[in-house]
């Protein structure tokens, strides 16, 4: 977080100097500290992400690359001449123990076009698909791998 922090200070400064630098420093460890003491974050914590970085940076490479293929997908059932469009509701279980995970798989099955996460109770998720070529591989996938590796060691 002091990183994203920083680099937010320097991207919105968008220049580049001593002085920007110095002050970005100190408004980042200031709000860091205060993250520490109020927020129930630590430095321990912060290191965790830095290690889990490339995990989380492999997640938003799938889900955007996901994203493409269902806007095409989409695209491509609603401009063609197929007038049976199947919608369908689908329940299904995942192997997800925390509820950031849980959380994220939601958001990224209702991010994707095609497909709504309707529900979601523990780890029982109800998804409304436009057709039922959608529900192959929901629950499953490299999305659900990536975040079950970030689970490991919370």
């Amino acid at each position: 977080m002091y990183l994203f922090l920083f680099l937010s200070w320097i991207i919105f400064n968008a220049n580049v100097t001593v002085e920007i630098i110095v002050l970005g420093l100190v408004f980042s460890t200031v709000i860091f500290l205060f993250m520490c003491k109020f927020m129930d974050y630590s430095v321990k914590k912060e290191i965790h992400i830095y290690k889990k970085m490339w995990i989380i940076l492999q997640f938003f490479g799938v889900l955007i690359w996901e994203i493409l293929k269902a806007n095409y997908s989409t695209c491509q059932l609603i401009l063609t001449n197929r007038y049976e469009i199947e919608p369908v509701i689908v329940k299904f279980r995942t192997g997800l123990k925390s509820r950031l995970g849980r959380f994220l798989l939601a958001n990224s099955i209702t991010l994707t076009p095609g497909t709504i996460t309707v529900e979601l109770e523990e780890d029982c998720y109800t998804v409304h698909c436009l057709d039922k070529s959608y529900v192959e591989g929901i629950g499953e996938g490299r999305i659900t791998e990536l975040l079950e590796r970030l689970e490991e060691g919370l």
